[in-house]
Parts: C-alpha cells; structure tokens; sequence
C-alpha cells in the first residue's frame, strides 16, 4: 500500500472528459443501500455503470450480453427506502428499434410487485437516440425496485440503460 493510501478509502481520477455530475439532494446511494441483481450484462458494458455517477449521452451504460432477450434489474434494499423520484437513461446510437421499460416496486421483500411505469422508446440513428426519464413517485417503504427492460418491441437489439438515480 502506498504511504498516502488511507485504508477502506475508495479513489478514482476523474477524466477531462468524463466528469460526474454534483449529486442532488436526496440521492439515494444505490452502491451503499442495495445489491443489484440482474438477468445477464456484457463484461464490457456491467451493471455497475448504471450507478457509477456518469450520466447524459456518451455516458458509460449497462448492456445485455444476449440479442433481444427480456432482462430484468432488481434492486434489493438492505432496509426499506423511501423513493419520490425515479430517473433513468436510455441511448441507442447504432440501430432502429423500440425497447421498453417497465418499473415495479415491491414492499413485501419481492414476493409481490405493483407496476408503477410501463414505458417504450423508438430509437433510430437518424432520429432519437437518448431518452431521460424522471419520474415522480410517493413510494413510502419499497424493499425491491425491479426494470424490465424488453430490447425489441420493434426491430432487433440488447436491452440497456445508461443511467439509474433514485431520490429520496
């Protein structure tokens, strides 16, 4: 260890290009508060660049590792969360297609859901290629957080997501 490490302190060097933005009041830390549970990811494309503070187009995303396969994102809470706000993001640079997003929360420890968003996007490389969503929610004590996400309501893909932020 080198002599100006502190033990337990986690560090990174942020690039010119790639600055995070500043957090906002009420973020909730998804890394400290959650295990993220997922269906598949791409070693070059992991869940953990959902929450790695990058956001906005260009942004480092999760992706599938499987062709227009339905995946699924859990996040399970240590203890229950308050949530009244959801954002995510979506960026599609290379192909036309619609891919789907549907938010569920669950207060039983996962063993019941209740949809709170069902939404589709059309991305096409001439067109669309990025959606935000920010959507506002009175969740008083959610255990679970699932996204499924469904790459190919039209055309053919990987599911992904570049960016997910909750708000308590």
């Amino acid at each position: 260890m080198d002599r100006n490490d502190t033990p337990g302190m986690r560090k990174r060097l942020m690039s010119e290009q790639r600055l995070t933005l500043p957090e906002r009041p009420g973020e909730i830390d998804i890394a400290s508060r959650a295990t993220v549970a997922y269906s598949s990811e791409d070693p070059a494309h992991p869940v953990e660049h959902l929450i790695d503070g990058h956001y906005g187009r260009g942004s480092t995303h999760w992706a599938s590792a499987r062709t227009n396969a339905t995946e699924r994102i859990v996040l399970e809470f240590d203890r229950p969360q308050q949530i009244s706000c959801l954002v995510y993001e979506v960026e599609e640079c290379r192909q036309e297609r619609t891919q789907e997003v549907r938010v569920e929360v669950s207060s039983d420890h996962g063993r019941s859901y209740r949809q709170v968003l069902v939404q589709q996007y059309t991305f096409s490389p001439q067109g669309a290629i990025f959606q935000h969503e920010e959507l506002r929610l009175e969740l008083p004590a959610i255990t679970h957080l699932s996204l499924t996400i469904v790459p190919n309501k039209s055309g053919s893909g990987v599911a992904t997501l570049t960016a997910l932020r909750l708000f308590a």
